[in-house]
């Protein structure tokens, strides 16, 4: 697993043992930041359910002005914190070590442009975040991105209010799901 683009780029990151993270692959995050090329440069980024940091820490080496990781696991954070460290990235990123779901229920000082979620696989913790995210619209900016994801057999109909779903892109058994914030002011 290495940084595949920007002023880190070719900088090894390193992972977790076993299978408790699910990181994304260099051809899923390729992809993946090849949609999102317009959308990172100044960007700050909310990656939730952090694992080895690789998709802020991409972001940040592309030009995203801020990454705040939020992972649970001490084991996962001191790894990102590494990887942070390894890659020069440190000083325009935060790493808290606490429930996602918590965390959610609290103020963001100022809303995220993008938003990543990638929670462990088949505990339907992914509609779970993306729903407290349209419960609490301070999180994410007017015209903000989050991208789930999930495997394409975890996928299921979601009713929002502050979010629609812009596209879905299947690589293998990984789906990105791209949820753009609306204007819309209802709430659940």
């Amino acid at each position: 697993m290495r940084v595949i683009g920007g002023k880190a780029r070719g900088h090894p990151l390193k992972s977790l043992p076993g299978r408790a993270t699910r990181p994304i692959t260099d051809r899923v995050k390729e992809a993946l930041f090849n949609i999102l090329a317009g959308e990172i440069e100044g960007a700050r980024v909310l990656d939730l359910f952090g694992g080895t940091g690789a998709v802020g820490i991409e972001a940040l080496s592309r030009g995203a002005a801020h990454a705040t990781f939020v992972e649970i696991s001490p084991r996962a954070c001191r790894v990102i914190r590494e990887n942070l460290q390894r890659t020069g990235l440190a000083t325009q990123a935060q790493v808290i070590p606490r429930d996602v779901f918590a965390f959610l229920k609290g103020t963001p000082e100022q809303p995220y442009d993008i938003v990543y979620i990638a929670p462990p696989q088949y505990r339907g913790l992914w509609r779970k975040a993306l729903e407290m995210l349209d419960r609490h619209p301070d999180w994410v900016a007017q015209g903000g991105l989050v991208v789930v994801q999930i495997d394409p057999r975890e996928v299921e109909p979601v009713t929002l209010h502050h979010y629609v779903l812009e596209q879905e892109r299947r690589y293998g058994d990984t789906l990105l799901l791209f949820y753009r914030k609306t204007s819309s002011t209802s709430t659940a």
